[in-house]
């Protein structure tokens, strides 16, 4: 497909974004890549500190004359509608200066109510913040819908990426066992030690597991063993994930998810029924794995993938021997992308969805899903839910993904829990609920509230 073509021929010549949480790395990425994008114009950048989205424009190559800190409504008014207005907060987004938000803030309750602003306001609205997605995505969708403006994940970010090739595939007719990502970051054996980010340990009994053997469950334990002392889950990963199943139809295989820790050429085998030998308990299913590699070997760099199974023998033959991933039984097939490049992408997202009036996701996604939270320790009465660090991690609960048939009714999704403060004691091992949050954002619960409902 010649997107190029496509996208030129509908829509302004120009398409105007607001982008919210423009400070952070994402915001860099996306600033960066529209200064080589004729079609695109960020008009309205919004952060808490908008002297560092100022100094970060200026690094970029942004001209000085271009750039102007708003502080409040009158100086944006005075602003002339060409240059770029820097903004401190949510209440000077205004919408008559973009054709579409970015909601790059990562913050539950601030992204939601930046985004519904947007959408009432008529105006389309690209979705990096998974947080605020995987507890609102259904109820802004049907916000949008309502309006007769698009809501989409955006392209750069795993979600949209990997909603992509699952519509390819899904075009070209094949059957999908299992769609996921990697971790974003890789177990290297380098020699007799093991390296991740910057840890460095044994590398113990893992250079005799580089191949699977006939036991690849057996094989995956013994690799999880050396490894162990390495912290390689994190939210961002289910949160991520369950933003695809609102829009996928898909459900976790367990609620930890798997995690294998496996190299890409092993992805058809791992990720294939237990009857073929492989992890999974059912087919239809979300996953995130870890990759393993030397040194030598290329990343998949956060990248997406689908395992499908293959139809005729023959066509799989021959894409096997032209390096294709195909399990070792000739019935399951790996198709991926191994990269996501963030705001570097991204303009696909804004472009179509102002050109062309399409996002990335379904017309209808419904809440499949949810991430919710187990707690880790016990978690006294009072103890405030608190997230931070890189991931966005909570303090003392860990993440889990549970199909919404299986989850208890009053189930609390794990970034609505961010924040509040406990109403009761919670045991270790116990979900958290409702029942259990003294303060939940009220406009957060009604929008999980209505999107259950859609």
């Amino acid at each position: 497909m010649n997107l190029g073509l496509l996208l030129s021929q509908h829509g302004p010549a120009v398409v105007r974004y607001a982008l919210s949480g423009a400070g952070g790395g994402f915001g860099r990425t996306l600033l960066a890549q529209t200064l080589l994008i004729d079609a695109l114009h960020p008009s309205v950048l919004c952060d808490v500190d908008p002297e560092k989205v100022h100094a970060l424009c200026l690094e970029l190559g942004y001209d000085a004359d271009d750039l102007v800190i708003c502080r409040t409504a009158d100086e944006l008014t005075r602003t002339d509608a060409r240059k770029i207005a820097i903004v401190p907060g949510a209440d000077l987004l205004d919408p008559e200066r973009f054709d579409i938000l970015v909601e790059g803030t990562g913050s539950p309750a601030h992204g939601y109510r930046m985004a519904r602003a947007a959408l009432t306001a008529g105006r389309h609205v690209a979705m990096v913040s998974k947080e605020v997605d995987s507890v609102t995505g259904v109820e802004l969708a049907r916000v949008a819908a309502a309006h007769d403006v698009v809501y989409t994940p955006a392209d750069g970010d795993q979600p949209a990426n990997l909603l992509a090739l699952i519509s390819w595939v899904r075009t070209l007719g094949l059957e999908i066992v299992a769609v996921g990502k990697s971790g974003e970051y890789d177990v290297v054996l380098d020699g007799d030690e093991i390296r991740y980010l910057d840890t460095t340990v044994p590398a113990g009994d893992l250079p005799g597991l580089m191949t699977l053997g006939d036991d690849i469950g057996q094989t995956l334990l013994k690799r999880a063993e050396t490894v162990k002392s390495l912290k390689l889950r994190a939210a961002a990963d289910p949160c991520e994930m369950s933003v695809v199943t609102t829009h996928g139809g898909f459900v976790p295989d367990v609620e930890p998810l798997h995690y294998p820790l496996t190299r890409i050429s092993e992805l058809a085998d791992v990720y294939s029924l237990r009857e073929d030998g492989g992890i999974l308990g059912k087919p239809g299913v979300v996953d995130v794995f870890t990759v393993l590699r030397r040194p030598d070997e290329a990343s998949f760099a956060g990248g997406v993938f689908a395992v499908v199974r293959t139809g005729d023998a023959g066509t799989w033959k021959l894409l096997e021997g032209k390096g294709h991933v195909v399990s070792k039984d000739g019935k399951y097939a790996c198709l991926y992308l191994p990269y996501h490049v963030m705001g570097v992408e991204t303009a696909i997202s804004l472009l179509s969805a102002v050109r062309l009036g399409v996002g990335s996701g379904v017309e209808n996604p419904r809440q499949n899903a949810v991430m919710a939270g187990r707690a880790r320790t016990d978690l006294p009465a009072g103890t405030v839910l608190t997230m931070g660090g890189h991931h966005h991690e909570i303090d003392g609960v860990d993440p889990v993904m549970l199909a919404i048939e299986d989850a208890p009714d009053d189930t609390a999704p794990f970034y609505l829990a961010a924040h509040a403060t406990l109403a009761r004691d919670v045991k270790a091992g116990e979900l958290v609920t409702f029942a259990d949050l003294a303060d939940a954002d009220a406009g957060l619960v009604d929008a999980w509230t209505n999107g259950l409902r859609a």
